[in-house]
């Protein structure tokens, strides 16, 4: 005979409560550690691939003369219940969206950015794109990374100047200070709605990050970790054969290449999905260029090109270019499809 008394029953809770309690302790302060031994992108490796959205000014209407109201009604116009169908269609998951780029016109709010830099009225969209997409997203059980450039807004000179940009080459200290509070500010207003951050334009590590002091690596990836310990972040360098991370601060390889001929993944420095402690991760354009253009590769590509880096254990983000609305055009959501219908083989 088996007793089922009330507290029998309540001895139980109690047990299974505690456990959980450990165990969640426990994931906080590997989380909070700061090290990239600690599997923030462990995740990526059963997602397979995802997509990234360049959702840009200058991208959309290079002819326009955009203004605050322009983009803010352009932003207003993005579609997030749709783009999120359409994701959760292709099998990919998470999605990688831009936040801004050059223009110095960004798709959420953020307060630090405004003081900061003085320009009224803000550049930064009053709708918070990025918070509303993680909603849609993680609805059909999808999650959310966003890209941001590690240097200022480049077609924005007065931006820069507030920033305390010095110029390419130089350690730029004092931005890398005020572009951190711009981050963080970001990340605490996000939380764990953003699952991984990918910074562009990380070309001069040595003159910019490698510093034993702040700011460095460690003090931006804590900047986009203010929110959520748990948040993935890569470095990129720009292009380069085969990938590999910046920094033990990193903690998926930031992947940028072109030409999938190449030797992209070193198979020998690859060990459970890793190369040199950071995820194995893959980025590329699936357009003519970055966000632009019709499809370079056929399915069956797409599909090769893929299963290339999911063998070894890694993860493959593929950016595609959207229409005003934020939807991705029938043609991408063609080259996509078998990658969905093969996600029960996902390592």
């Amino acid at each position: 005979m088996r007793p089922d008394t009330g507290a029998t029953r309540a001895v139980v809770s109690r047990v299974v409560r505690a456990t959980a309690g450990i165990l969640l302790l426990g994931f906080a302060m590997a989380a909070g550690s700061g090290s990239a031994a600690e599997p923030r992108a462990a995740w990526m490796r059963n997602a397979g691939f995802g997509v990234m959205v360049h959702y840009l000014p200058e991208w959309i209407d290079a002819e326009r003369e955009w203004t605050v109201e322009a983009w803010n009604a352009q932003v207003g116009g993005f579609d997030v219940e749709a783009l999120a169908r359409q994701a959760e269609g292709t099998g990919a998951g998470y999605v990688v969206l831009s936040i801004g780029q050059n223009s110095g016109f960004y798709l959420a709010p953020n307060p630090a950015y405004d003081r900061l830099t003085g320009i009224r009225p803000s550049k930064c969209s009053r709708r918070d794109l990025v918070a509303e997409l993680a909603r849609a997203l993680e609805r059909r059980g999808l999650r959310l990374l966003v890209y941001l450039t590690s240097g200022p807004p480049s077609n924005d000179p007065a931006a820069g100047k507030a920033l305390g940009w010095e110029g390419d080459g130089r350690p730029n200290r004092e931005f890398q200070r005020r572009w951190e509070t711009v981050v963080a500010e970001w990340s605490r207003r996000w939380g764990r709605a953003v699952s991984g951050w990918w910074f562009d334009g990380c070309s001069r590590p040595n003159t910019m990050y490698r510093s034993p002091r702040p700011p460095n690596f460690a003090s931006f990836a804590a900047a986009a970790r203010a929110g959520n310990p748990a948040t993935a972040v890569a470095f990129s360098p720009g292009l380069y054969y085969p990938v590999y991370p910046l920094s033990p601060h990193e903690d998926y390889t930031a992947g940028l290449i072109y030409d999938f001929e190449r030797e992209f993944v070193n198979a020998r420095r690859v060990s459970e999905g890793r190369v040199d402690g950071a995820q194995l991760h893959v980025l590329s354009f699936l357009g003519r260029t970055w966000g632009r253009g019709e499809p370079r590769f056929r399915a069956d590509q797409v599909l090769a090109y893929t299963g290339k880096v999911r063998e070894h254990g890694g993860a493959v983000t593929w950016d595609v270019p959207v229409q005003p609305d934020g939807t991705i055009a029938e043609p991408f959501l063609e080259r996509l499809g078998p990658l969905g219908r093969t996600a029960d083989d996902r390592p």
